[in-house]
């Protein structure tokens, strides 16, 4: 990090001076055009916009290349996860879509069958589209896949859901490699959930293993897909698709990308997809009009009311009821509690949704209804209804999976942790970093100072082409 009182002014100027360690920017018959060229070639292809002008600070936020929290302590708990996370490593893979020249999206993948002639890779739908309001794939993407080791393969689509946000894709086989162990189903304790859980994740460019840890969180995610569980497992866009797996080695689902949380989908729900992909060609949905969560995951002053109520009650709480839904025309309204389906107790939202399929997928076209006991605070009453299930149209099921686009930003002065420096006080860290586009002030004005691979990169580009500038 910069020090506060170092005057940034005189580096590189004709008062400045500078050690042979030291790393510099050395200035030769500088074109601001040329300059403009180079950024081009090497932003626009991985689908990062330009910088706006060449600014002192500016960095690029939200990349691809962006590592987890590292577990590189000495802590034994430490020494404990990074285990976990390399016996889980020959499986991990990271994948890029691109659009002729241009990338399009990267994420991680997990190999779940391992075949002589192909191996299949569980991953984000995100991956071939769907992420604003309207989920669409893209056409005509190229699938790159980065395996353990750094070879790279080319993948295909084979099926995807955008609700879920679930692809696989399939690829050529390797021996070295093999097939994660993921259980059919997996029940987490939610009784009990300080439980330590390892999100992993590897890099597109490098190649690099990333993991990081985290617990089960007591709350449901806001995005559009009600079974997806919250951990405080803290990721990067990297590791979107990438595996969550207990502190014993046992695969508990997908993650998704969120600011401070990470979302995943639950191994039970990936099973339930991809039992669905091979016997119908697609996910088939039931569809309720509700939206509910676990009792214990709301505010306080619900929970206060409907203690008051049923002080003894369980079961999950009704958040949001659709107009024309199943749901409402069996009368189910916001506030309600549902403490059963068909006589099974509830605990969470969780057994709910899973109950859920299982009672519409042993049901003939979802054509069965269910009996539901419904708990009415504000009344104080218990009464049964029966709802009935409406399989999803695909072609109408939008689902919004927002990600963060990157952007050129001023991080805070006052932020010992933001991602800048300059050319006197360069870290490691930010040496080995493909994209840490820093700025050091020259006498003409201002260039960047690069990281050593975009320094490379700028070096072979100017020798090829007559160089106007080079980097030491």
């Amino acid at each position: 990090m910069p020090r506060k009182n170092q005057d940034y002014g005189n580096i590189g100027g004709e008062k400045g001076s500078m050690s042979k360690k030291q790393k510099t920017l050395v200035q030769s018959n500088f074109n601001p055009k040329d300059l403009t060229r180079e950024l081009r070639s090497f932003f626009l292809p991985r689908g990062y916009p330009m910088p706006p002008g060449l600014a002192v600070g500016l960095h690029l936020v939200n990349k691809f290349e962006d590592r987890f929290d590292n577990l590189d302590g000495y802590m034994e708990e430490h020494a404990k996860l990074k285990l976990v996370a390399s016996r889980m490593s020959q499986s991990v893979v990271s994948l890029a879509s691109f659009k002729g020249k241009e990338r399009f999206f990267v994420c991680t993948g997990t190999i779940v069958r391992h075949m002589p002639s192909k191996m299949t890779i569980l991953t984000s739908a995100s991956l071939v589209g769907g992420h604003g309001d309207e989920a669409k794939i893209v056409n005509q993407l190229k699938i790159k896949v980065r395996l353990p080791g750094g070879k790279l393969v080319e993948g295909k689509l084979w099926k995807y859901d955008f609700h879920y946000n679930i692809a696989v894709v399939n690829t050529k086989s390797f021996p070295e490699l093999h097939a994660s162990h993921i259980p059919c189903e997996v029940q987490l304790n939610f009784e009990s959930p300080q439980t330590n859980l390892v999100a992993i994740g590897r890099c597109f460019e490098s190649g690099e293993l990333m993991a990081t840890s985290g617990t089960l969180l007591y709350k449901s995610s806001r995005l559009d897909c009600q079974e997806l569980l919250m951990s405080t497992c803290k990721i990067t866009k990297a590791g979107i698709g990438g595996p969550l797996v207990s502190s014993g080695g046992n695969f508990v689902g997908m993650n998704f990308y969120a600011e401070n949380e990470t979302p995943f989908l639950p191994v039970n729900m990936l099973w339930k997809c991809f039992k669905h992909f091979e016997t119908f060609g697609r996910v088939v949905r039931p569809w309720f009009g509700l939206r509910v969560g676990s009792l214990w995951a709301e505010k306080l002053s619900i929970c206060e009311e409907i203690h008051n109520s049923f002080p003894n009650a369980r079961g999950v709480y009704v958040e949001m009821v659709s107009d024309g839904s199943p749901a409402a025309a069996c009368g189910i309204k916001v506030g309600d509690i549902i403490s059963k389906l068909d006589g099974v107790a509830l605990s969470n939202a969780q057994e709910f949704h899973e109950l859920i399929w299982y009672k519409t997928e042993s049901a003939v076209g979802f054509a069965e209804g269910m009996k539901v006991c419904v708990l009415r605070p504000s009344d104080v009453c218990e009464f049964y209804v029966t709802l009935n299930a409406e399989v999803v149209d695909i072609n109408k099921s939008n689902s919004r999976w927002p990600v963060p686009k990157p952007e050129w930003i001023y991080p805070s002065t006052n932020n010992d942790d933001s991602d800048f420096t300059f050319v006197q006080d360069i870290p490691k860290s930010y040496r080995e970093e493909p994209l840490s586009d820093l700025y050091a002030k020259q006498p003409s004005g201002y260039v960047p100072y690069y990281s050593e691979d975009t320094r490379s990169f700028l070096n072979r580009k100017s020798s090829a082409s007559g160089s106007y500038f080079s980097v030491e």
